[in-house]
């Protein structure tokens, strides 16, 4: 019995892809105090000298207690916005990176879209720590390239002071809080590189939660969350295993390292940003974010903060050519070359 012929076959239509994306502005909030290093280093029984020589940080900003992950979020959003003559009624796609925001679900991007404007831009949360916000970029540039948006938020917020052990050497007197937002829309030329991006799960001791929030639940004794990290093995992983992922960012994007005007890696530690420089054989006329002896480490917040700065201090202009790298718990990484708004 012969079987009915087929109808006649539908193309899909698809959305009509862009050629190039380019970041059109980034902002910043950080966090309102300013906390030196002797208000840090009785507890750890250390001193100003000791966390100067070993991170490179002089003071780090933290949020007031009444300021959670979203308030810095929207306003470095806004600040961005503003910057970018946009509303959020123009945003097509909002990606919040965050390791802070305590909400399981809903995503705190949606929260974000709404106090914006931007509803019904799509919304949602990534946790690549440290890297979450080269990580968006690259997805915003994906994004907007296969012309599934026009433009898109990226915003990467952390309120760290939430999961310090004040007694804890490895990593908590590091820590700081506040928010970079960056805006990406269509450009007429190339504005983001390919984006070199990984992870390495293997080492995700190396950087990482006390224990799991199912503890508070099964044991009352457990006690709150905090950070903690293998400070020798995060700074060898950094300083050398990420300098080759920098510079095949450099070779996807057929540029050398006389072409840069601008580093800016995740602001991590400063000797971990002196080694990368070094690995990478950056010429001295490259211009080097060193926002953390300022403001601390900011994980997914610090490379758009330390490029905010860089722009407003004047030490990096419009049109330059920047090598951004993140890096951090998971471990995660990721890499571009960008053309600075």
């Amino acid at each position: 019995m012969s079987q009915p012929s087929p109808g006649p076959r539908r193309t899909l239509r698809q959305a009509e892809p862009v050629r190039f994306s380019r970041i059109l502005a980034v902002a910043g909030e950080r966090g309102e105090r300013v906390v030196t290093n002797d208000d840090v280093a009785g507890p750890i029984d250390s001193s100003d000298e000791w966390i100067r020589q070993r991170t490179g940080i002089v003071t780090r900003r933290r949020a007031r207690a009444d300021v959670d992950v979203l308030d810095l979020a929207e306003a470095a959003a806004r600040k961005a916005l503003d910057a970018a003559g946009l509303t959020g009624a123009d945003v097509d796609v909002v990606i919040l990176s965050t390791v802070t925001y305590f909400h399981q679900t809903p995503a705190g991007a949606a929260l974000l879209a709404d106090r914006l404007g931007a509803t019904p831009a799509a919304a949602y949360d990534v946790s690549a720590a440290c890297a979450g916000y080269a990580y968006g970029i690259g997805q915003a540039d994906a994004l907007v390239r296969s012309g599934a948006a026009r433009h898109v938020l990226v915003v990467g917020a952390e309120k760290m002071s939430d999961f310090i052990d004040p007694t804890d050497r490895s990593i908590s007197f590091l820590l700081g809080d506040g928010a970079g937002a960056a805006v990406v829309g269509p450009s007429d030329s190339p504005g983001i590189g390919p984006t070199v991006w990984g992870s390495d799960g293997g080492k995700a001791p190396a950087i990482r939660q006390t224990h799991a929030w199912s503890a508070l639940r099964d044991d009352p004794a457990a006690g709150w969350p905090t950070l903690r990290q293998d400070g020798p093995t995060v700074f060898k992983w950094a300083s050398f295993q990420m300098a080759p992922v920098a510079a095949k960012a450099m070779a996807e994007a057929g540029v050398e390292p006389e072409d840069l005007q601008v580093f800016v890696p995740h602001q991590a530690n400063m000797r971990i940003i002196d080694q990368l420089v070094k690995q990478l054989g950056l010429p001295e006329s490259v211009v080097v974010a060193r926002d953390i002896a300022d403001t601390g480490n900011t994980s997914a917040a610090s490379i758009p903060l330390a490029t905010e700065r860089l722009l407003a201090e004047g030490q990096a202009r419009s049109g330059d050519l920047a090598l951004q790298i993140g890096f951090g718990a998971g471990l995660v990484y990721a890499a571009q070359v960008v053309v600075l708004p």
